[in-house]
């Protein structure tokens, strides 16, 4: 389900995307163009000629390359814990990365082995579906697959499940916990789950899952 990705060990100032359109025939003696976008540090660099549909294509590719980010830094982040426990915090800053983005990342990328992310997904929709047990993950993602959800649709789709569990558990009557929250304090967690583009409910499982994560391998290496 994964492209393999080649990453280079030398830094190169700047990055070829290079479109690969089928090319028309070419009359002889006709001027060859070579349109070719440059990523740089601080922005593109597109060629006047530029076609739409080359222009089109690099849109997809740059899109790729963010979404695909997250799941390398995440990754970065998880093998920087597990093997340089005592050091790792200080790449983070050497790399001028921030630690809860990538702790975010780094979780939702532990809940996915390489063979259970879908290439046809974003993280995002995995994201949706990270504190979730293992079967309904693998379920809802297919689903999304198949039928082309969006991250909202998927999110609206955990929603309505989510709301029929509710209900049911509601009707059985099991003295389930209840925590009470201050409007106050719901009030940041709205805002912080509205800028995470996820529901309420899920950001504070997340995030909660997350906590006690940390906690407990931050544990781990304390007694090892």
């Amino acid at each position: 389900m994964t492209n393999a990705v080649r990453l280079d060990q030398q830094d190169t100032p700047t990055t070829t995307l290079r479109p690969t359109p089928a090319q028309p025939r070419r009359s002889p003696g006709a001027p060859q163009t070579h349109e070719q976008v440059l990523m740089t540090r601080v922005g593109l660099q597109i060629p006047p000629g530029l076609s739409f549909s080359d222009w089109e294509r690099t849109g997809r590719r740059l899109s790729d390359i963010v979404d695909s980010s997250a799941w390398w830094l995440g990754d970065w982040l998880v093998y920087g814990k597990k093997n340089y426990a005592d050091r790792y915090h200080r790449a983070i800053q050497a790399a001028g990365l921030r630690y809860q983005t990538l702790r975010n990342y780094a979780w939702v990328a532990r809940q996915f082995d390489l063979e259970r992310r879908r290439s046809e997904l974003t993280f995002q929709h995995h994201t949706e579906v990270a504190s979730l047990p293992l079967d309904e993950q693998d379920r809802l993602l297919d689903q999304a697959v198949r039928e082309e959800w969006t991250t909202k649709q998927l999110r609206s789709a955990i929603q309505l499940e989510r709301t029929g569990s509710t209900k049911q558990e509601r009707s059985a009557d099991d003295g389930g916990s209840r925590i009470e929250v201050p409007n106050s304090r719901l009030g940041t967690w709205q805002r912080a789950a509205a800028c995470s583009g996820v529901e309420l409910a899920n950001w504070v499982l997340t995030t909660l899952d997350q906590a006690a994560e940390e906690v407990l391998n931050e544990r781990v290496v304390q007694t090892a």
